[in-house]
């Protein structure tokens, strides 16, 4: 008996999965999750950066506030469960999506999808940990982390200087978003129009703008570390944002990225009310 059919027949069935519309109904409940989690990262950078912080201003940081909160364990499972709906959906595009596409190009189009659903898995990842309190007492000094264990291997230094330009190369992506409006493509026709649709394209500004940034800062605190061979040199959101604030005005500048993250949160938001895949 030919197993060719049925070889053929699995990508048809995954892409026709993907193309169904129970995912739109999945992506957008993870989208809000999203939102919601960098809004709260918005909010903790905003208080840094008014001198009122005192947790950390990243998605662990984010999911502790969100713990905190009334009824914080059930927004904290729903957290999990929309970033595990956005994994389901990167992972439906990495294997069978972008069909419309051919050769090079969808291949390279399919590794993103499946670096997305990374991000969203960490995320998700991260809200499981507060939510089951597994999560890692205290912070790390950067020597007994990942970073320095990579540090410790034959050619670690290198291989983190590659992760370093991986992370630098993304936050140029994300400045390009912000530069050239190309995520609007996200967004149905009715959440581009009017004033609504405007807010909703200034707020992905800002959001790209303000992720470029401080994703920019975290590539190079990788690329001191692997050159300087330190492991605390390397960070991730906390660090950079710290890093923003130490500098002239700084405060200001935080807040700024601040305004920023939280608008990406905005997007998110209206991605999930007008999405358009």
């Amino acid at each position: 008996m030919s197993t060719g059919g049925t070889s053929e027949r699995a990508p048809r069935s995954l892409a026709e999965a993907e193309n169904h519309s129970w995912v739109d109904h999945a992506v957008r409940f993870g989208m809000l999750a999203y939102g919601a989690v960098y809004l709260l990262v918005g909010w903790l950078a905003l208080q840094l950066a008014l001198g009122q912080g005192t947790g950390s201003t990243n998605t662990d940081g984010a999911m502790t506030e969100l713990a905190q909160q009334p009824f914080g364990q059930v927004a904290l499972w729903l957290v999990v469960v929309g970033m595990l709906l956005l994994v389901a959906w990167r992972v439906l595009e990495a294997v069978a999506g972008h069909r419309s596409e051919s050769g090079s190009d969808r291949v390279k189009k399919r590794v993103v999808s499946l670096l997305k659903g990374v991000l969203y898995a960490v995320v998700g990842f991260s809200a499981f940990q507060v939510a089951t309190g597994s999560g890692s007492s205290g912070g790390s000094d950067g020597t007994d982390g990942p970073t320095a264990r990579v540090l410790q291997l034959p050619g670690g230094q290198l291989i983190v200087g590659v992760v370093a330009l991986g992370v630098l190369a993304y936050a140029g992506v994300q400045a390009k978003q912000a530069v050239t409006e190309d995520f609007r493509k996200h967004l149905t026709a009715e959440g581009k129009q009017g004033t609504a649709g405007r807010f909703y394209v200034l707020a992905g500004k800002l959001g790209y703008a303000a992720k470029a940034v401080a994703v920019a800062i975290i590539g190079g605190l990788f690329a001191y570390a692997a050159i300087s061979h330190d492991a605390s040199k390397s960070g991730g959101m906390d660090q950079a944002l710290q890093q923003v604030l130490e500098q002239p005005y700084g405060r200001y500048l935080l807040g700024l990225v601040a305004v920023g993250i939280a608008g990406y949160g905005v997007f998110c938001l209206a991605r999930a009310r007008h999405l358009s895949r």
